[in-house]
């Protein structure tokens, strides 16, 4: 992951509810969520969530997807994935730690 991407997604992540909104996502799973369903959920203003959505977006660390009128929003568990990879590519002085990503949870 390159260090612009890094910093991309930190910052999107740097604020109370895009962090509450990427976080549900990941709970959610592979099934995402409706902007509807978070707005219910996060407590969030629906104008107010579709300004974090598009700035996880851009920063890669959600997915859209459209059927028909309806958007489901997922959490993109690669990019999550490869920024924790990232963050601690160098911990343990150099030698590889084992670390549980999405792909080793069992959701």
């Amino acid at each position: 992951m390159e260090e612009t991407a890094v910093i991309k997604a930190l910052a999107a992540l740097a604020q109370p509810a895009r962090l509450k909104t990427f976080r549900a996502l990941v709970v959610a799973g592979q099934e995402g969520m409706t902007p509807s369903a978070l707005v219910e959920l996060l407590e969030i203003p629906a104008a107010t969530l579709s300004f974090h959505l598009k700035e996880l977006l851009n920063a890669g660390l959600v997915t859209q997807e459209r059927d028909g009128r309806s958007l489901t929003y997922r959490a993109a568990y690669d990019q999550m994935n490869d920024l924790l990879s990232f963050l601690t590519m160098n911990c343990c002085q150099g030698q590889p730690q084992p670390v549980q990503t999405a792909a080793s949870c069992e959701c």
